[in-house]
């Protein structure tokens, strides 16, 4: 799988991914990297109320790189980026690649 996320903004801040969310799922999970958007993909259960999915979607996040994560931008949209905190460029890397 050839994928790269956004760059890291600052070593302070974290690494910045982009994320496709697809709410009202049966499933919650991360469910794959799609190569051409470059853009982890994200299921959730929750509605696109309220801000409902994307606690959801930083709530999922957060258990698969065992890290902070918080959406950055797109909190109106299915296509979001999101922070990691607290782990290298090359740790996210790893954990994408295990999808």
């Amino acid at each position: 799988m050839n994928f790269k996320p956004l760059k890291v903004i600052l070593s302070v801040e974290g690494v910045r991914i982009r994320v496709h969310v697809s709410p009202r799922s049966k499933r919650a999970e991360v469910s794959g990297y799609d190569e051409w958007k470059k853009a982890l993909l994200v299921k959730v259960r929750s509605p696109p109320e309220g801000g409902k999915a994307n606690r959801e979607v930083e709530k999922l996040l957060s258990e698969f790189f065992n890290a902070r994560v918080e959406i950055v931008s797109g909190h109106r949209s299915r296509d979001k980026q999101a922070v990691v905190y607290g782990l290298t460029e090359k740790d996210v890397y790893d954990r994408i690649k295990g999808v």
